[in-house]
């Protein structure tokens, strides 16, 4: 049994610019987005009361909090913290996964004589004691669960799924956790009815690998608390995307430039919110997926995340298929990275899910 912890900073951005300017603490903020254009990489709990959120168009946040203080970001200032960070998380463990510059995984399994949730409580002390920010845990045997668990006690909190509760603790959980379950394969459940992973769990591996294909596979387990990703130490990263699959095929162009758009949103907030923004960007694609399961992708040279570009690049796909698309996806590659000298290698933290934050 493995001994995974998540630890997902608390509004990360947020609250490095409140922890500077602490007049701030009581007020609705976010960071990222302007008044004239721009989506928001994250908020603090005052301005989520009022609906704000990652990944939201900055104009919209100020039409629902119009009180909302807005803050460019600064990207030297939360690379240096996450790098505070990952330093008190190499004092209990090498078995580091960075997501994001705000959450890693931590495989603490080495450490036999103590238990995990101990070692998760002072990890989240001495982020407190030494950078004046606070960070959510979750504890558990595998990665699904623990970053789940690391929702559970937001903010400034720490959660733990034992083995024994494991089957407990699915059955009422929504569908919507699960790691690959969207917005569009929430509303493809909710139309059979399924809500919550007990009620998933009564799908055979058939039903699941006919109803959502190689990932019905996963779905199955996955819904059952089971998880058998390991921690991976970082890696370098070639690409960064993210796609949807509908619940009703698109069978209009235009449905596609809109999602395209939506889709390039999240990409740019995911892409501003990793280590990776400072990575040369050399092509950008997109992905469909057509009714008859038949796949292609279009790549073309560019240097940053362009949704003009990439609504060219899907008008150009869209004639090779059938008209009616299944999947839709966006994303960059990147240049290959250049390592510095061993006397100048920099720690950091990693990519995300802005789906997750």
């Amino acid at each position: 049994m493995r001994k995974i912890i998540h630890i997902d900073m608390d509004c990360f951005f947020a609250a490095v610019e409140i922890r500077d300017r602490p007049e701030l603490a009581k007020k609705p903020v976010a960071v990222g987005g302007t008044r004239a254009r721009g989506v928001l990489t994250t908020c603090n709990y005052h301005a989520r009361k009022f609906g704000c959120h990652s990944g939201m168009p900055a104009f919209q946040a100020l039409q629902r909090c119009p009180q909302l203080i807005l803050l460019p970001t600064n990207f030297e200032k939360y690379q240096f913290e996450s790098k505070r960070i990952r330093s008190i998380f190499a004092d209990y463990t090498e078995r580091i996964e960075p997501l994001s510059l705000d959450e890693a995984y931590l495989d603490v399994s080495e450490i036999t004589d103590r238990y995990a949730w101990d070692v998760a409580k002072e990890i989240r002390q001495r982020i407190r004691a030494e950078t004046g920010l606070t960070a959510s845990a979750g504890i558990a045997g595998n990665k699904l669960l623990a970053k789940i668990a690391s929702d559970w006690r937001k903010p400034d909190g720490q959660f733990a799924v034992l083995p024994e509760q494991v089957d407990a603790f699915m059955k009422t959980l929504p569908v919507g956790k699960i790691w690959g379950v969207g917005k569009r394969t929430r509303e493809r459940l909710a139309s059979r009815g399924i809500e919550t992973c007990g009620q998933l769990q009564q799908l055979s591996e058939l039903e699941m690998l006919q109803e959502f294909g190689s990932f019905g596979e996963s779905l199955f387990w996955l819904c059952r608390g089971v998880d058998t990703r390991e921690v991976v130490v970082e890696r370098e990263r070639k690409s960064m995307s993210t796609e949807t699959t509908f619940a009703n095929d698109l069978q209009e162009i235009e449905q596609a430039v809109s999602e395209l758009r939506r889709l390039s949103n999240e990409l740019a907030v995911e892409f501003e919110r990793s280590r990776h923004r400072s990575r040369r960007i050399t092509t950008g694609f997109v992905k469909l997926k057509f009714s008859d399961f038949q796949t292609t992708t279009r790549a073309g040279a560019c240097h940053q995340i362009d949704p003009a570009h990439f609504e060219t690049l899907l008008r150009q796909a869209w004639d090779r298929g059938n008209g009616k698309v299944r999947l839709l996806g966006v994303g960059v590659r990147f240049a290959p990275a250049v390592s510095p000298p061993d006397d100048q290698m920099v720690l950091e933290l990693m990519p995300g899910d802005a789906s997750m934050e």
